[in-house]
């Protein structure tokens, strides 16, 4: 027996409906915000995501399923959306418009990741992408909208928040932190020391203990944001308490990717053991320019929908639409014709055995239908059926075309 690869999974059944319930709910919200939807490529170039997410990040480092192709090209399976998105967007020229573009997304993505509960080697995130709009009122506009997207899936959150600063107040922050972190290096994880090279911003999300106990003194990023970051910071967390959006500064979230500049957030939940971030975001005003585009100002997010699966309060199931059968083998012709019409508006299961009215009975309570549909042979001889709707209990006999 052939099994699925360690880290992936099939979606079936009960998991499946809570997949495109996770969707539909999303995709409603976004709709309603002005998104429309994108798809893009599972395969990219390697040099997408290296130019986009960074080499000094884990990502690049050490979890995507990257190879040559048969045509010699340095290929990868997308790691996360937010590449690919900003790579369209370039494609089609749209960061030549006037125009703010605003676009929302699903599908799976691939990191080479020890496989965990919440973490998964092909995992499925929805994301939305705001391209065009640089106030940090899309910034509380697009958290709003996340917040909507879990009250409607009955999901319960922390928000935490955090402002990563601009070119402007970047540099002197790094040259601090730098300072600080070499006098500690010693102590340090390997990972950490390697960052301090390379992006020393990364070292505030590593997740040893250990050094984020030597962290809790290290110089904060609150401390040195610009005349416009500082500003702007005060003005999310003022438009989150007046919306009633409970949230805490994390000094230390720097999110796992080296595009992102100002605004950065978490959604995260104690409910799902050590993968507890639900969703993140923030803005990256300077990807679209990294990437050969125009500048353009940019917010996005993604929700990890594995992740929040167990979390989700399904809708009761509704009966819907019709189970229709036939008690002699001569009705399946007919009922078959008249199946093929009423799904032109309606929910129809057939059973294409004939059996007795009480089989018939057990399987419209297997299809959850709201009607039952019954052609015998006394039915068949007057051109009429047998209807019975579920919900009221009314039972009546009606001529074929009646339905």
């Amino acid at each position: 027996m052939i099994n699925p690869l360690r880290g992936m999974k099939d979606l079936t059944f009960e998991e499946s409906e809570r997949f495109e319930h996770i969707i539909n709910t999303a995709s409603t919200i976004a709709k309603r915000y002005g998104y429309g939807y994108i798809e893009t490529p599972i395969l990219e170039e390697t040099a997408l995501f290296k130019r986009s997410v960074g080499e000094s990040s884990d990502i690049v480092g050490k979890e995507m399923y990257q190879f040559i192709d048969k045509g010699e090209n340095d290929v990868c399976m997308r790691p996360e959306g937010t590449a690919g998105v900003v790579r369209a967007f370039i494609s089609a020229k749209l960061d030549r418009q006037p125009v703010k573009q605003k676009f929302y997304y699903y599908g799976p993505m691939f990191r080479y990741e020890k496989p965990q509960k919440g973490r998964l080697r092909e995992f499925h995130q929805f994301g939305c992408e705001s391209f065009g709009e640089g106030s940090v009122y899309e910034d509380f506009t697009i958290i709003t909208m996340i917040a909507q997207i879990f009250n409607a899936l009955g999901i319960g959150y922390e928000l935490q928040i955090n402002s990563l600063g601009c070119k402007i107040c970047m540099p002197k922050y790094k040259e601090t932190l730098v300072s600080s972190l070499t006098e500690i290096k010693e102590e340090l994880c390997e990972d950490c020391n390697r960052r301090i090279g390379t992006n020393p911003i990364r070292v505030l999300d590593c997740k040893n203990d250990t050094c984020q106990t030597l962290l809790v003194e290290s110089p904060k990023l609150k401390n040195y944001l610009c005349e416009e970051c500082d500003p702007d910071f005060k003005k999310l967390k003022e438009l989150l308490d007046q919306e009633g959006i409970k949230y805490t500064v994390n000094d230390n979230l720097v999110r796992g990717l080296d595009y992102y500049s100002k605004t950065a957030f978490e959604f995260v939940s104690s409910e799902i053991g050590a993968q507890s971030a639900i969703a993140g975001g923030g803005r990256y005003d300077r990807l679209v320019e990294f990437l050969d585009g125009k500048p353009t100002p940019a917010v996005g997010f993604a929700l990890g929908i594995e992740r929040i699966m167990e979390l989700v309060k399904m809708p009761e199931k509704e009966a819907e639409g019709y189970y229709m059968g036939a008690m002699t083998p001569e009705a399946i012709p007919s009922l078959l014709k008249l199946a093929t019409k009423k799904r032109l508006t309606d929910k129809v299961t057939v059973e294409y055995s004939s059996k007795g009215f009480k089989s018939h009975m057990k399987g419209v309570d297997r299809s959850n239908a709201q009607y039952a549909v019954l052609i015998g042979e006394d039915e068949l001889k007057n051109g009429t059926l047998w209807i019975k709707d579920l919900e009221t209990k009314e039972e009546r006999v009606i001529a074929i075309n009646e339905l």
